[in-house]
C-alpha cells in the first residue's frame, strides 16, 4: 500500500482552509470580535473619578436588581408567549391551505402572503404607525366615518398588541414558506394511499402532514424566539408617535440602545446585551432539546 507524499497531504489540508478561510475571517470580524469586545466592556465601569476601571462582575450584579431591565424582559416574554403561537398557527394554516391544491391561484396567494417579508421592518413600522394614528391615519378616518371614538392602537393598553400585529404581518409569509417547503417534500403517494383507505382531509393533516412538519416547526419556533427577544425596530419607530407609552426601556434591546447612545453607559449597555444573548441561547436550546426528545 502506497501513501501520498507528505507535501501533497499538507497541500490538501491547506486547500480546505483556503475555501473555509474567507468565511472564517468574516465570521470572526463581524460576529466573534463584537461579542468578545462586549464581554470586555461589561467588565469595566466608567467612573467620574478614575475613568474606566475594571469592576469584574459588578455590572452583572447591578443588572440582576435592575427593575427597568426586568420590566422590559417581562414585556418581551409576554410578547413571545402570545404572538409567536398566533403567528406560527396562522403560517401553518396558510401553508396547509396552499398545499391542499383546493385553492385557485395558489401561486398568487403564496406570493401575496410572502410579500410583506420583503418590506423592511422600518418601512413596515412607519406604514402601520401611520394607519394606527387617531388624528391622521386609518383609525382616525374610521372614527370619523362611524361617528365614534375607536380604541387608540398606540395607547398604553394595546401598544404591545399593535406591535405584535406588525411583526405577525411581516413574518407570517416567511414562516409559511418554511412550512410549505417542508410539505412539498412529502410524497403525494402517501396522500393517495390514505385517501384510498378512507382517511378524511383532517386525518391526512393530523396523521401525515403535521408530524412531517415537526422539524420545520422547531426551526420556525427557534427563529421566532430569537426575533422576539431582539425586538427593537418597531418600538424605536413607534416611539416617535407615542413617546409617553414606549419608554426608553420598553424592550431589552431598546434599553441597551438608549443606555449606549443616549446615556453614554457603554459598559452597562454591553452587560444588558450579553445577558440577553445568554437568555436567548438558553431558551432556544431548551426548545430545541424538547423538540429532539419528542422526535
Amino acid at each position: 500500500m502506497t501513501t501520498a507524499p507528505l507535501h501533497r497531504r499538507t497541500r490538501r489540508r491547506w486547500t480546505g482552509w483556503g475555501f473555509v478561510g474567507p468565511f472564517m475571517a468574516v465570521f470572526t470580524l463581524v460576529f466573534l470580535a463584537p461579542i468578545l469586545y462586549s464581554i470586555y466592556l461589561s467588565l469595566f465601569r466608567n467612573r467620574l473619578v478614575g475613568g474606566n476601571q475594571f469592576v469584574g462582575l459588578d455590572n452583572y450584579v447591578q443588572l440582576v436588581s435592575d427593575p427597568q431591565f426586568w420590566e422590559a424582559f417581562r414585556r418581551v416574554a409576554l410578547f413571545l408567549v402570545v404572538q409567536v403561537p398566533i403567528m406560527l398557527t396562522l403560517s401553518l394554516l396558510a401553508a396547509l391551505a396552499i398545499d391542499s391544491l383546493k385553492l385557485h391561484g395558489t401561486a398568487f396567494f403564496r406570493i401575496s402572503i410572502f410579500m410583506p417579508y420583503a418590506v423592511p421592518a422600518v418601512v413596515a413600522a412607519l406604514m402601520w404607525g401611520f394607519m394606527y394614528g387617531k388624528r391622521f391615519g386609518l383609525i382616525g378616518s374610521l372614527s370619523d366615518l362611524l361617528g365614534t371614538t375607536l380604541p387608540d392602537p398606540l395607547g398604553p393598553g394595546v401598544m404591545l398588541v399593535s406591535i405584535g400585529n406588525i411583526v405577525t404581518w411581516e413574518f407570517l409569509g416567511y414562516n409559511m414558506l418554511i412550512f410549505y417547503s417542508s410539505l412539498k417534500t412529502i410524497p403525494h403517494s402517501l396522500y393517495e394511499a390514505a385517501a384510498i383507505d378512507g382517511a378524511s382531509e383532517w386525518r391526512i393533516i393530523s396523521a401525515i402532514k403535521i408530524p412531517a412538519l415537526r422539524g420545520a416547526l422547531g426551526i420556525a419556533t427557534i427563529f421566532s424566539i430569537i426575533g422576539s427577544f431582539q425586538l427593537f425596530n418597531e418600538p424605536s419607530i413607534l416611539q416617535n408617535l407615542a413617546p409617553n407609552v414606549i419608554t426608553t426601556y420598553y424592550t431589552p434591546n431598546y434599553y441597551a440602545y438608549n443606555l449606549s447612545f443616549a446615556g453614554q453607559q457603554y459598559n452597562y449597555s454591553a452587560t444588558v446585551a450579553i445577558v440577553m444573548g445568554l437568555i436567548t441561547m438558553a431558551v432556544a436550546y431548551v426548545v430545541q432539546l424538547r423538540g429532539s426528545r419528542e422526535d
